[in-house]
């Protein structure tokens, strides 16, 4: 649990950053994560590897902060979304996308839910399309798991209670993850690829969703 709780909080930290910087946004307080050193936009790549630029990421499927359409939910066909990027900066040799739903915390609060994590998509992509398949490695040498197997999982917030917060997180990387797709519960693999990311992350591009029965 210390190597998830950690890698966490690396992962939320480095959330915070970006999300206050694009939106001006506050993400569910977490106790356990300090207060960022220095303002959002400054020094943030890690190991003195240079400043995390920020790129812009998209979907058809709805705009940035509103509801997800009941097609990309379990609710519906629970099918992944479009999404398209912009805005890397130059050096990127892979990106790692990250789906969570941020008001879902799991593993004593120390962890929240994953809905998709897709790692190693290769640099020359600035787009995934809808209705991804269901493959541990995808044709173009990416990988993928989420809380329940490798596929996408769709939003599924109960109809009690406010929507929740799906936060869909891209991030432009300087190397591939040398995580496998299989063998380990999927938050391992999930700590896995966020500590592997730790001082190779060169761009970061946040859009969020709402949703709820």
């Amino acid at each position: 649990m210390r190597l998830i709780s950690t890698a966490f909080a690396l992962f939320v930290l480095c959330s915070t950053l970006v999300i206050g910087q694009q939106r001006g946004a506050q993400p569910p307080a977490n106790p356990a994560v300090p207060a960022p050193p220095a303002p959002a936009g400054q020094r943030g790549g890690g190991r003195g590897r240079g400043a995390v630029q920020v790129m812009t990421l998209v979907s058809s499927a709805w705009p940035d902060g509103g509801q997800i359409p009941a097609k990309h939910t379990q609710a519906g066909d629970d099918v992944s979304p479009p999404l398209a990027w912009s805005g890397a900066p130059d050096g990127v040799v892979s990106y790692a996308l990250i789906v969570h739903d941020a008001d879902a915390a799991i593993g004593n609060g120390t962890d929240d839910l994953l809905q998709w994590l897709v790692w190693n998509i290769p640099a020359t992509v600035s787009s995934l399309r809808e209705h991804a398949p269901a493959l541990a490695q995808l044709p173009d040498g990416s990988r993928q798991i989420s809380a329940t197997g490798p596929y996408y999982r769709g939003p599924g917030a109960a109809a009690a209670g406010p929507a929740h917060h799906y936060i869909f997180e891209l991030f432009a990387l300087d190397t591939t993850l040398e995580v496998p797709a299989v063998g380990a519960q999927p938050p391992a693999t999930r700590a896995a690829v966020v500590a592997a990311m730790a001082g190779h992350i060169r761009g970061k591009a946040v859009y969020t969703g709402l949703f709820k029965r």
